[in-house]
Protein backbone atom coordinates (compact mmCIF):
# COMPACT_ATOMS: atom_id res chain seq x y z
CA UNK A 1 0.00 0.00 0.00
CA UNK A 2 1.65 3.52 -1.00
CA UNK A 3 2.54 5.71 1.87
CA UNK A 4 3.73 9.35 1.76
CA UNK A 5 6.88 9.67 0.58
CA UNK A 6 6.62 13.72 3.05
CA UNK A 7 4.96 12.97 6.05
CA UNK A 8 5.03 16.69 7.35
CA UNK A 9 3.91 18.14 3.74
CA UNK A 10 1.07 14.98 4.34
CA UNK A 11 0.22 15.46 7.41
CA UNK A 12 -0.29 19.57 6.70
CA UNK A 13 -2.20 18.83 3.53
CA UNK A 14 -4.55 16.43 5.29
CA UNK A 15 -5.12 19.18 7.71
CA UNK A 16 -6.07 21.96 5.47
CA UNK A 17 -8.25 19.56 3.77
CA UNK A 18 -10.53 18.49 6.82
CA UNK A 19 -10.64 22.26 7.85
CA UNK A 20 -11.59 23.18 4.53
CA UNK A 21 -14.53 20.15 4.68
CA UNK A 22 -15.54 20.90 7.58
CA UNK A 23 -15.82 24.52 6.79
CA UNK A 24 -18.25 23.50 3.74
CA UNK A 25 -20.17 21.01 5.80
CA UNK A 26 -21.21 23.88 8.21
CA UNK A 27 -21.82 26.48 5.45
CA UNK A 28 -24.26 23.93 3.97
CA UNK A 29 -25.45 23.52 7.42
CA UNK A 30 -26.03 27.23 8.01
CA UNK A 31 -27.65 27.48 4.58
CA UNK A 32 -29.94 24.50 5.55
CA UNK A 33 -31.23 26.42 8.58
CA UNK A 34 -31.37 29.90 6.87
CA UNK A 35 -33.18 28.39 4.05
CA UNK A 36 -35.88 26.43 6.75
CA UNK A 37 -36.14 29.95 8.38
CA UNK A 38 -37.22 32.01 5.21
CA UNK A 39 -39.89 29.07 4.34
CA UNK A 40 -41.07 29.32 7.85
CA UNK A 41 -41.56 33.18 7.71
CA UNK A 42 -43.32 33.18 4.11
CA UNK A 43 -45.41 30.63 5.81
CA UNK A 44 -46.45 32.53 8.97
CA UNK A 45 -46.93 35.61 5.87
CA UNK A 46 -48.80 34.43 3.51
CA UNK A 47 -51.34 32.19 5.76
CA UNK A 48 -51.34 34.64 8.79
CA UNK A 49 -54.61 34.74 10.75
CA UNK A 50 -56.48 36.39 13.77
CA UNK A 51 -55.47 39.83 11.61
CA UNK A 52 -57.00 42.55 10.47
CA UNK A 53 -58.75 41.29 6.73
CA UNK A 54 -57.06 43.73 4.47
CA UNK A 55 -60.31 45.96 2.67
CA UNK A 56 -61.00 45.51 -0.72
CA UNK A 57 -63.70 47.14 -2.82
CA UNK A 58 -63.95 45.89 -6.47
CA UNK A 59 -66.92 45.18 -9.13
CA UNK A 60 -68.60 41.68 -8.82
CA UNK A 61 -69.60 39.95 -12.01
CA UNK A 62 -72.82 41.46 -12.57
CA UNK A 63 -70.83 45.24 -12.40
CA UNK A 64 -72.15 46.05 -8.84
CA UNK A 65 -69.72 47.50 -6.27
CA UNK A 66 -68.68 45.04 -3.46
CA UNK A 67 -66.71 45.83 -0.63
CA UNK A 68 -65.73 43.97 2.39
CA UNK A 69 -66.48 47.03 4.45
CA UNK A 70 -70.23 46.15 3.79
CA UNK A 71 -70.02 43.06 5.73
CA UNK A 72 -68.98 44.12 8.76
CA UNK A 73 -71.03 41.89 11.25
CA UNK A 74 -71.09 39.46 9.35
CA UNK A 75 -68.98 35.97 8.76
CA UNK A 76 -67.40 36.22 5.38
CA UNK A 77 -65.78 33.59 3.46
CA UNK A 78 -63.25 34.35 0.32
CA UNK A 79 -63.26 31.49 -2.10
CA UNK A 80 -59.67 31.56 -4.46
CA UNK A 81 -60.80 29.71 -7.76
CA UNK A 82 -60.24 29.04 -11.21
CA UNK A 83 -62.09 26.74 -13.22
CA UNK A 84 -59.33 26.14 -15.23
CA UNK A 85 -57.11 24.39 -12.52
CA UNK A 86 -57.97 20.82 -12.45
CA UNK A 87 -57.92 20.90 -7.97
CA UNK A 88 -60.79 23.09 -8.19
CA UNK A 89 -62.59 20.77 -10.54
CA UNK A 90 -62.20 18.23 -8.02
CA UNK A 91 -64.47 19.99 -5.81
CA UNK A 92 -66.99 21.63 -7.76
CA UNK A 93 -67.04 18.59 -10.17
CA UNK A 94 -67.68 16.13 -7.05
CA UNK A 95 -70.29 18.69 -5.55
CA UNK A 96 -68.07 19.43 -2.78
CA UNK A 97 -67.52 22.86 -2.53
CA UNK A 98 -71.38 23.47 -3.24
CA UNK A 99 -71.59 21.68 -0.34
CA UNK A 100 -69.45 23.43 1.35
CA UNK A 101 -70.91 27.09 0.58
CA UNK A 102 -74.33 25.80 1.50
CA UNK A 103 -72.96 24.80 4.52
CA UNK A 104 -71.93 28.19 5.53
CA UNK A 105 -74.98 29.76 3.82
CA UNK A 106 -77.12 27.71 6.31
CA UNK A 107 -74.76 29.37 9.12
CA UNK A 108 -75.72 33.10 7.50
CA UNK A 109 -72.23 33.01 6.17
CA UNK A 110 -71.43 35.47 3.30
CA UNK A 111 -69.78 33.58 0.28
CA UNK A 112 -67.65 35.64 -1.73
CA UNK A 113 -65.55 33.90 -5.02
CA UNK A 114 -62.49 35.71 -5.95
CA UNK A 115 -61.01 34.57 -8.81
CA UNK A 116 -57.39 36.27 -8.95
CA UNK A 117 -56.50 35.29 -12.54
CA UNK A 118 -54.85 37.83 -14.67
CA UNK A 119 -56.64 38.68 -18.29
CA UNK A 120 -53.05 37.75 -20.59
CA UNK A 121 -53.36 33.94 -18.96
CA UNK A 122 -54.99 31.38 -20.68
CA UNK A 123 -57.10 30.25 -17.89
CA UNK A 124 -58.78 33.91 -17.53
CA UNK A 125 -62.87 34.29 -17.75
CA UNK A 126 -64.41 37.09 -18.76
CA UNK A 127 -67.26 38.12 -16.50
CA UNK A 128 -69.97 36.58 -18.40
CA UNK A 129 -68.09 33.41 -18.84
CA UNK A 130 -67.41 33.22 -15.17
CA UNK A 131 -71.39 33.28 -14.53
CA UNK A 132 -71.81 30.74 -16.85
CA UNK A 133 -69.45 28.33 -15.52
CA UNK A 134 -71.07 28.87 -11.64
CA UNK A 135 -74.09 28.32 -13.31
CA UNK A 136 -73.13 25.07 -14.77
CA UNK A 137 -71.76 24.14 -11.49
CA UNK A 138 -74.46 25.26 -9.09
CA UNK A 139 -72.54 27.00 -7.25
CA UNK A 140 -73.98 28.22 -3.91
CA UNK A 141 -72.08 31.68 -3.85
CA UNK A 142 -72.98 34.80 -2.19
CA UNK A 143 -71.26 37.24 -4.87
CA UNK A 144 -67.56 36.56 -7.27
CA UNK A 145 -65.71 38.55 -8.23
CA UNK A 146 -62.92 38.65 -10.88
CA UNK A 147 -59.40 40.26 -8.99
CA UNK A 148 -57.84 40.66 -12.77
CA UNK A 149 -55.21 42.81 -10.96
CA UNK A 150 -54.44 40.51 -8.34
CA UNK A 151 -54.49 43.36 -5.54
CA UNK A 152 -56.81 41.24 -3.24
CA UNK A 153 -55.07 37.87 -3.65
CA UNK A 154 -52.28 38.95 -2.89
CA UNK A 155 -53.13 41.15 0.21
CA UNK A 156 -54.45 37.87 1.71
CA UNK A 157 -51.27 36.24 0.29
CA UNK A 158 -53.57 33.52 -2.15
CA UNK A 159 -50.98 31.36 -3.31
CA UNK A 160 -53.62 28.14 -4.83
CA UNK A 161 -57.04 27.60 -6.35
CA UNK A 162 -58.81 26.41 -4.53
CA UNK A 163 -57.77 28.77 -0.93
CA UNK A 164 -60.33 29.37 1.78
CA UNK A 165 -60.17 32.54 4.25
CA UNK A 166 -62.59 32.99 7.15
CA UNK A 167 -63.34 36.60 8.34
CA UNK A 168 -65.00 36.88 11.47
CA UNK A 169 -67.37 39.74 12.23
CA UNK A 170 -64.71 42.01 13.49
CA UNK A 171 -63.48 41.64 10.26
CA UNK A 172 -60.35 39.56 11.25
CA UNK A 173 -59.15 36.60 9.39
CA UNK A 174 -59.58 33.32 11.79
CA UNK A 175 -58.87 30.96 9.21
CA UNK A 176 -56.77 30.85 5.95
CA UNK A 177 -55.68 27.47 4.10
CA UNK A 178 -56.96 24.51 2.39
CA UNK A 179 -60.52 23.13 2.12
CA UNK A 180 -59.75 19.64 3.20
CA UNK A 181 -56.75 17.51 4.43
CA UNK A 182 -55.95 15.26 1.39
CA UNK A 183 -53.82 16.89 -1.11
CA UNK A 184 -55.05 15.62 -4.37
CA UNK A 185 -56.61 15.90 -7.24
CA UNK A 186 -58.70 13.23 -6.87
CA UNK A 187 -62.15 13.11 -6.07
CA UNK A 188 -62.29 9.75 -4.16
CA UNK A 189 -60.00 11.23 -1.51
CA UNK A 190 -62.99 14.00 -0.65
CA UNK A 191 -65.02 11.58 1.94
CA UNK A 192 -61.59 10.43 3.86
CA UNK A 193 -60.71 13.85 4.03
CA UNK A 194 -61.05 16.67 6.60
CA UNK A 195 -62.89 19.87 5.31
CA UNK A 196 -60.97 22.39 7.16
CA UNK A 197 -63.35 24.99 5.52
CA UNK A 198 -66.38 23.26 7.12
CA UNK A 199 -64.79 22.61 10.60
CA UNK A 200 -63.97 26.23 10.93
CA UNK A 201 -67.30 27.62 9.68
CA UNK A 202 -68.41 25.66 12.77
CA UNK A 203 -66.55 26.30 15.25
CA UNK A 204 -66.17 30.29 14.69
CA UNK A 205 -69.84 30.73 14.41
CA UNK A 206 -70.93 28.72 17.27
CA UNK A 207 -68.78 30.93 19.26
CA UNK A 208 -65.43 28.40 19.48
CA UNK A 209 -62.05 29.45 19.30
CA UNK A 210 -60.99 28.18 15.58
CA UNK A 211 -58.57 24.58 16.42
CA UNK A 212 -56.56 24.89 13.45
CA UNK A 213 -56.61 28.60 12.19
CA UNK A 214 -53.39 28.00 9.21
CA UNK A 215 -53.50 24.90 7.30
CA UNK A 216 -51.24 24.77 3.82
CA UNK A 217 -53.63 25.50 0.90
CA UNK A 218 -53.12 22.96 -2.21
CA UNK A 219 -54.20 23.15 -5.57
CA UNK A 220 -52.74 25.52 -8.51
CA UNK A 221 -51.11 28.23 -8.40
CA UNK A 222 -52.94 31.03 -8.33
CA UNK A 223 -52.29 33.07 -12.08
CA UNK A 224 -50.94 36.75 -11.12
Amino acid sequence: MPSCVMPNLCRENNSALFARDRSGLIGNLCMAVLLTLALALNASTAFAANKAAPGFTINDLDGKPLSLADFKGQWVILEWTNPGCPFVQKHYKAGNMQATQQFASEKKVVWIQVNSTTPSHSDYLKPNEMKEWNTEMKAKVSRAVLDEKGSIGKAYGAKTTPQIVLINPAQQIVYNGAIDSIRSANPADIEKATNYAKKAIAEGTAGKPIGEPTTTPYGCSVKY
